[in-house]
């Protein structure tokens, strides 16, 4: 029991780092068409929940948001990035991550390939729609606007994020893709 506690913090802690690392180096941003970005910065979360459960998902999320929060206030990027200083936009929307990828892990878990996938997908379009809409509630944004931003980048960080989330927990948990499994992966 106490070894599960402590395994459970280890994870929220490297995971939470490496969502750190991601955001401070800029690896979790992905250039794309536009000067605009696709984040991977998400992922952290949804490995954690698939690996330790949604409460470690919770954990890493709030780091997560933590740090985007810091980050708009500390080294903003664009007069946009202001607006995730307000903790309901920056840390609210990113609690949500974890669960969900953990429930969309746990219902199609029999087939693992499956499961990890629709954890990465489900984790990175809950990031998506809740942090663009909470822009659209607090009316930053024309709805229209948030629209095209989920089909332009939303949809390409799911698919990025259903195929990292794959094959990392596939490597640690040694779950076979192909004639591939573990290390081989």
């Amino acid at each position: 029991m106490a070894q599960d506690r402590t395994r459970k913090l280890v994870v929220t802690g490297v995971m939470g780092a490496i969502a750190i690392l991601l955001g401070v180096t800029h690896w979790g941003f992905i250039p794309w068409f536009g000067g605009v970005s696709l984040t991977i910065m998400h992922v952290p979360v949804i490995i954690g929940a698939v690996l330790e459960g949604p409460l470690v998902g919770i954990g890493i999320g709030l780091i997560f948001g933590i740090f985007s929060m810091i980050q708009a206030v500390v080294a903003p990027n664009s007069p946009a990035d202001t607006w995730f200083t307000n903790p309901l936009l920056a840390v609210l929307p990113r609690l949500f991550i974890g669960p969900m990828a953990y429930l969309a892990w746990k219902a199609l878990q029999r087939f693992p390939v499956v499961g990890l996938i629709a954890a990465g997908i489900v984790g990175s379009l809950t990031n998506t729609i809740l942090v663009l809409g909470v822009i659209g509630l607090m009316g930053l944004l024309p709805w229209v606007v948030l629209g095209g931003i989920v089909v332009s980048n939303g949809f390409l960080e799911a698919a990025a994020s259903a195929l990292i989330t794959l094959v990392v927990v596939a490597a640690w948990r040694q779950i076979r893709i192909g004639k591939k499994q573990g290390a081989d992966l």
